[in-house]
């Protein structure tokens, strides 16, 4: 029986598996540390996704404006997005044309889509929807450390920690076998403190639960910070020695004593003294942040107030502690490496470096020139499609954002005023369903690539099934089009190839692979970046010696607390926050066509306080409208006193009338521009009970 080592297809810690059999059949891996022979129910019926009923196998167009979707050949359908995407050049210019990617595209595809974008398109309308991910955890630590990468060492350190922090993040039902790693820290002694304003899984097996109103986490980091100050805690030898600016966030957190941030939060003072004298008490502290703490209109802010709070503990840098984000899409790490994203090139290089541009241009052939400059990031290009000015067709790989996207309807709204929508995925995602050519692709266990996991580890997917007759890869579909548009360079179809071209454009950058090499990986289990030379170890730990600035220290940030850009008031005077489930990914897509991931999770639902149900009529299982000022979900209500009274709580799996993001505020942070997805105001009422609406949800 043939076995194929690989990797799960869903988040961030890229659990290792073995694929086998006809069906086949998913084993758990020993010999990857991030799971250790666990896996998630996800996980587990991972294979079944290879035999969904709905699988595409032909490529499918619309022969008119509004016809059905019909089959067609593969010819067919990429004359006519070559011809739509000529014409629309001849009348609107380059950046006519927009590329939308994913966080769970591999490395090579995530650099050839960037490539594609940039000298076969040279379109600046490029981004994806990891900006929805980790973008303000990037952004701070790209201000704080010069780098951003992840967790600040393997994800074992965690097992040997003294006390973890973790803000704002489930991964007792997001990442479950990541579980396993805080068990052995508080088996060893080690505490676990989570802030979060639901008692989740995780907050359950935590010695100690901060339930904080939502988007208030930054007042509780800064009175933490104070705290520390005040209780003689924080670390002034390494302060002195490893970093800079410290004496202005002093100056700021003076502000922030521990009465008014518990008006500020509802955290009690004694909660928060325990939590700075746990973290304090020993040389090895890890605080992680997650999307909960990020995505905010002030993610990155809040992102640095946890920072500063572990630089002033003297925490980072040092092995076995500091600051990490619990990276969420399976490559959200690799996927913003290599030019996804609209203000960078590959290796983490800036799009308007003159030296980035050389290099770059260099590898692929062409006069950097002709480089285009940074373009929209994700929900403004979103928000651009179909406008004056903004994108008349887009290329969409690997997401979904009539699900995924905040403001949602808006989003959808403005993808059907494209004159052309190219999707390329496995099935009828609820965007491809609007596409006016949809090409079906290979899934990740029918292709090879590389992953790079929440470590910053990079590691081996490999392909244990042939793909369905009439399906191709992305990198096919790309090297197809890049040769119908004359594109210059090479345009490889082989993962392989693509990952060596990957290696000398990453050279010299940041997040440097030139040194890593799939024989390494396969020997020695991945291969942390940067990794500057085949010589080189890799990298598990960047920050030990010094701090990827020009100076070599880290760097504090004043930032202060300014409340969510939405608060509650008379007419929405509950907090909405969303997230995910342990039985459903991202925006269901994929798991929703399990039938045993189905039958955990079936459908939405809002998640609210009984005390709240109570004052508004509604009973364990009916059916609530919640309305905000962007439109209205219906989903059913499940009560709980695991939530604040003043919160509710929607997943954000599900499309339809139970979009989670039909409600969500597309505020963006100003530097990392994430939406804020994880607090908005809202008002419910059972569904029976409610007055029409229109279409944009706004009641009548």
């Amino acid at each position: 029986m043939t076995e194929t080592p690989t990797h799960c297809p869903y988040c961030a810690l890229q659990c290792g598996m073995t694929l086998s059999g006809t069906p086949v059949r998913v084993t758990p891996r020993e010999d990857v540390p991030a799971n250790q022979g666990g896996l998630c129910q996800k996980g587990w019926t991972a294979a079944e996704m290879l035999t969904v009923p709905d699988r595409l196998t032909t490529p499918l167009m619309r022969a008119r404006r509004g016809g059905p979707l019909e089959p067609c050949g593969w010819d067919e359908a990429l004359d006519r997005i070559t011809a739509g995407i000529e014409d629309l050049w001849r009348r609107h210019g380059r950046d006519a044309v927009a590329v939308f990617g994913g966080g769970g595209l591999t490395n090579e595809k995530a650099y050839q889509l960037g490539k594609f974008a940039r000298i076969a398109l040279r379109t600046s309308q490029i981004d994806y929807n990891g900006r929805f991910c980790m973008s303000s955890a990037a952004a701070a630590t790209n201000r704080a450390f010069g780098m951003d990468r992840g967790l600040p060492g393997p994800i074992t350190d965690l097992g040997l920690a003294d006390t973890i922090l973790v803000v704002g993040g489930n991964v007792a039902e997001t990442m479950p076998p990541f579980m396993r790693h805080l068990t052995g820290m508080q088996d060893r002694g080690g505490a676990l403190i989570v802030v979060d304003p639901r008692r989740t899984g995780t907050a359950k097996q935590a010695d100690l639960h901060l339930q904080p109103t939502p988007g208030t986490d930054l007042a509780l980091a800064n009175g933490l910070l104070h705290l520390a100050l005040t209780e003689g805690l924080v670390d002034a030898d390494y302060i002195a020695a490893r970093t800079g600016g410290f004496e202005a966030v002093r100056t700021l957190v003076n502000g922030y004593w521990p009465e008014r941030v518990e008006r500020i939060t509802g955290v009690p003072v004694p909660h928060m003294r325990e939590t700075v004298r746990l973290l304090a008490r020993g040389r090895r502290s890890l605080i992680l942040t997650a999307r909960g703490a990020e995505q905010h209109a002030r993610g990155t802010d809040m992102v640095t107030a946890f920072i500063n709070l572990a630089l002033a503990l003297g925490l980072p840098g040092r092995e076995g502690s500091g600051y990490g984000c619990l990276t969420g899409q399976g490559n959200g790490q690799g996927g913003r490496e290599h030019g996804q994203k609209a203000d960078q090139l590959p290796g983490y290089r800036k799009i308007d470096d003159p030296a980035a541009r050389e290099h770059v241009a260099g590898v692929w052939g062409v006069d950097p020139e002709t480089l285009p400059g940074p373009g929209r990031s994700a929900y403004e290009l979103l928000s651009a499609l179909g406008t004056d000015g903004g994108p008349k067709a887009m290329l969409l790989f690997g997401s979904n954002p009539v699900v995924s996207a905040p403001r949602a309807a808006a989003v959808q709204e403005r993808i059907g005023a494209l004159e052309l929508l190219v999707a390329a995925d496995f099935v009828l995602s609820e965007t491809a369903q609007m596409a006016d050519v949809v090409l079906p692709t290979a899934q990740w266990a029918e292709e090879s690539g590389t992953m790079t996991n929440l470590e910053g580890r990079v590691l081996r997917r490999r392909r244990a099934v042939e793909a369905p007759d009439g399906v191709r890869s992305d990198l096919e579909i790309i090297a197809a089009l890049a040769d119908r548009l004359d594109a210059p360079g090479k345009w490889s179809t082989e993962p392989a190839e693509v990952f060596d071209e990957l290696r000398a454009a990453s050279a010299g950058g940041l997040a440097d692979y030139s040194g890593i090499t799939y024989e390494r990986i396969e020997a020695e289990g991945g291969v942390f970046w940067p990794c500057p030379g085949e010589g080189h170890p890799g990298t598990p730990r960047p920050f030990l010696d010094r701090f990827a600035t020009p100076d070599g220290r880290a760097r504090f940030t004043a930032v202060e607390h300014h409340g969510a850009a939405e608060d509650v008031d008379g007419e929405y005077p509950v907090y909405l926050t969303t997230g995910r489930v342990l039985a459903q990914y991202q925006s269901g897509a994929q798991t929703r066509r399990v039938r045993p991931l189905v039958d955990a999770a079936p459908e939405a639902f809002v998640e609210m306080h009984p005390d709240l149900a109570d004052r508004l009529g509604i009973e364990e299982g009916v059916d609530v409208r919640v309305a905000s000022r962007r439109g209205t979900a219906t989903v059913r209500a499940r009560l709980t006193d695991a939530i604040r009274p003043d919160t509710v709580f929607i997943p954000f799996h599900w499309a339809g009338d139970g979009r989670a993001n039909l409600l969500t505020n597309p505020a963006l942070d100003p530097m990392s521009r994430m939406p804020e997805f994880k607090v908005c105001a809202v008002r419910l009422e059972p569904a029976a009970s409610a007055a029409p609406a229109t279409p944009n949800g706004a009641k009548l």
